[in-house]
């Protein structure tokens, strides 16, 4: 990196830090420290001009003298200062922001409104530059072998830094340590391996040595051949007691260095994990400007503040609602937007506020939205939501259902659509994320003005506890937040409602609640079979949208995993939110409550079973006497156990390989007949396109039936498998396991 660069990367972290503070004196409550606000735009001025940042000097030095005058009590702090110093403040971190790509530039406007607020006569003339203090340090001027004329060459754009404690690095780093210091135990380990392999070794050439003594009655043998049988006998039994020791002492060692290890592991996977939380300031920190170049476009006036922005979040979950919180921003600042007039008979200040907040509240993250403009329009969403259907004729809803209504998509009240609002997209595309994310969303009145937008969601989304259960010989979970009770019916307590199975239960308060009940392997098409008169283990499950009991094959336990994302082949998104990990490598489904109740509302009534045949209707995925091998091909863990589970829920032997070339040497070894393959076509090694040609080039298997299953599904992919030989291709975007199952069904 060269001095320019090294400068810019300095700079970069300098002028946020001036940034923030000024922004934080002026919106907080009480007198502003001038002499600090003064010395924060006087250091810019000075940094701006040690990386030869011209534009950005100049709005600094007009800032310093507005900031010196306001301190003097020349000029007030009036709306017209705030609107020219948040105007600036925006220009300077849009400016420095866009350097890394060569395209930055300073509009005029900035200079302009601070000018304006220092000599409101001379606003319309040229402003001046800034006299320096001392001539300007730059790249060019550092090195005097530069030519003088020479222009400065582009940038190149710098690769994105993250600001990670100190802390966090040596806590990381001691975590290692102890990872590094468990390690040499698996050494000693080893070598005992070694050494009891060899005693066992010594004893085997014993034993066969005191084999080669005649086996003859005492009287035929001579007994200097038995005394070496006797000794030999003798040295065996105390190698076998030797060994016995050796290996009881090994097992107990060998716990030992296991549990150092997953300790230190642990540790490490912790620590390492607490480097992804990051401020919230780095996803949210630009929102606020954002803000007031909108409202500024429209010919508004906004006050936005930010609070707690410092919090330490993950940074996926951060990501994940940047556009949320923006679009409520937005929100806020249209629908709660008055004219100054207006605002001024209400004793409200003359420009509108907006807040955000962050927040940490027990194990959930908080974020507030919050204004004080007109706030909600009851009449106006009631008249929406019936116009749209959304209320039943006659029907009266308190405050609190009303204020649910704008959350659902294509609502809303604006009369017209502009740049701000009037499409119903914003607040639903709030509701969407916070339900992905296993949260809530609110809209509130605030007293006595205003408006407050609240997201409550768990403080992480990467870690989450979960409920464990086994359905159709497969293990899933749900989120353990949904699972209001867990419990065992017997079958005799089952009733039937409008064809439907259903059961009484005991609810929080004491109360009777009459559930609908359903299989959840029944509700994801798996097979069911349960014992004759057994009880029926129950999870009574609440999502956003009601409740209802699912009945599992097994409770198992609740854990805090890591939640991956839902796998590319087989997960309808709106019943799996994502993979947990059991275990060392074995993969389960996340299902989402809501997607489950709203599967169980569309199955319609359906006839009461007999506990011992499941509570579903087990249409037409399982054959009763289908026995054939299926090898599955798949270099993804995830995908590979989520087929195998599909295909074997259906009856189908099956087994799997990594990569195409460990599935040919298998077919090639006949460890055992295969009846079709199911291939991936990106793997390492040999592909799916490679194994489909190796195949057919081989007589034996030349009418293996092949299904290649994978996410290309561009054409010219789809006819070069068919071309080399594949039967069937079927890409994972619109994959269906009926889809997959009939054609298996066709195939064999």
């Amino acid at each position: 990196m060269d001095i320019r660069q090294q400068l810019l990367a300095a700079f970069e972290i300098e002028h946020r830090e001036h940034l923030d503070a000024i922004r934080a004196a002026l919106a907080a409550e009480g007198p502003v420290d001038w002499h600090d606000v003064f010395r924060r735009a006087h250091s810019l001025k000075g940094a701006a001009r040690a990386v030869d940042l011209p534009p950005v000097e100049a709005v600094s030095h007009q800032l310093e003298a507005l900031f010196e005058r306001i301190s003097a009590g020349q000029r007030p702090l009036d709306r017209a200062a705030r609107a020219a110093t948040h105007l600036a403040l925006d220009r300077i971190e849009a400016y420095v922001a866009a350097t890394a790509t060569g395209q930055a530039s300073m509009p005029e406007d900035a200079l302009a409104a601070l000018n304006a607020c220092l000599d409101p006569e001379a606003a319309a003339s040229e402003p001046a530059r800034p006299e320096p203090d001392s001539p300007p340090i730059t790249p060019a001027a550092a090195s005097p072998a530069a030519p003088a004329a020479a222009p400065e060459p582009a940038a190149e754009p710098s690769q994105a830094v993250l600001r990670v404690p100190a802390s966090a690095v040596e806590a990381l780093t001691r975590a290692s340590y102890g990872l590094w210091a468990a390690l040499p135990g698996q050494g000693a380990v080893a070598e005992r391996i070694t050494r009891l392999s060899a005693n066992a070794g010594a004893l085997r050439r014993r034993t066969e040595a005191a084999r080669r003594v005649p086996d003859t009655v005492p009287g035929g043998a001579d007994e200097t051949e038995v005394a070496a049988l006797r000794r030999a006998l003798a040295e065996i039994e105390t190698g076998l007691a030797a060994l016995s020791r050796e290996a009881s002492d090994l097992a107990q060692g060998h716990k030992t260095v296991i549990l150092s290890v997953e300790t230190a592991a642990r540790r490490l996977r912790e620590e390492t994990e607490r480097l992804a939380l990051v401020p919230a300031e780095t996803v949210f920190g630009g929102l606020a400007r954002a803000v007031r170049d909108m409202a500024r476009s429209d010919g508004q006036d906004v006050e936005v503040t930010t609070r707690g922005l410092d919090l330490p979040v993950d940074r996926a979950m951060l990501q994940a609602l940047k556009d949320p919180v923006l679009h409520a921003l937005r929100n806020a600042l249209s629908h709660g937007a008055e004219s100054p007039e207006s605002r001024q008979r209400q004793g409200k200040p003359a420009s509108l506020s907006i807040g955000l907040t962050v927040e940490a509240q027990g194990g959930r993250l908080v974020l507030g939205i919050h204004d004080d403009g007109r706030g909600p329009d009851l009449a106006a969403i009631e008249a929406t939501g019936r116009a749209r259907g959304l209320i039943a004729p006659g029907e009266r809803l308190d405050p609190d259902m009303l204020l649910a209504l704008p959350f659902e998509p294509g609502f809303s009240t604006a009369g017209a659509v502009d740049a701000l609002s009037g499409r119903g997209m914003g607040l639903s595309v709030v509701a969407e994320v916070a339900r992905s994310l296993h949260g809530q969303v609110q809209l509130v009145r605030r007293h006595p003005h205003g408006t407050s937008l609240i997201l409550t969601l768990p403080l992480s989304a990467a870690r989450r506890p979960v409920l464990i259960v086994t359905a159709g010989g497969t293990r899933f979970a749900l989120p353990s937040g949904a699972a209001e009770a867990l419990s065992r019916l017997d079958a005799s307590a089952l009733s039937t409602v409008a064809g439907r199975p259903v059961a009484q239960v005991a609810g929080e308060g004491g109360e009777t609640l009459t559930l609908p009940l359903a299989e959840l392997g029944d509700l994801l098409g798996l097979g069911i079979a349960r014992p004759e008169g057994a009880t029926i283990p129950i999870v009574r499950l609440r999502g956003t949208r009601g409740r209802c009991l699912l009945a599992v094959d097994r409770l198992e336990e609740v854990r805090t995993l890591l939640v991956l994302p839902a796998p590319p082949i087989g997960s309808d998104p709106a019943l799996v939110t994502g993979t947990v990990i059991l275990g060392t490598d074995t993969p389960a489904l996340v299902l989402d409550p809501d997607g489950l109740i709203d599967r169980l509302g569309r199955a319609g009534p359906r006839a009461a079973r007999s506990p011992s045949k499941g509570l579903g209707d087990g249409s037409g995925t399982i054959p009763e006497t289908r026995r054939s091998t299926i090898l599955v091909v798949d270099d993804s863990i995830t995908t590979r156990t989520l087929e195998k589970s599909i295909l074997e829920a259906a009856g189908y032997r099956v087994i799997v390989c990594v990569d195409g070339q460990e599935a040919l040497d298998r077919l090639r070894a006949r460890i055992e007949p295969v009846d079709l393959v199911v291939a991936d076509v990106e793997m390492p090694r040999l592909t799916g396109f490679g194994l489909v040609e190796a195949l057919r080039a081989e007589e034996d298997f030349a009418r293996l039936p092949i299904v290649l299953m994978t996410s290309r599904g561009d054409e010219e992919d789809v006819a070069r498998g068919l071309e080399l030989g594949a039967d069937a291709y079927l890409t994972k975007q619109k994959f269906d396991q009926r889809e997959l199952l009939d054609t298996i069904g066709q195939l064999l």
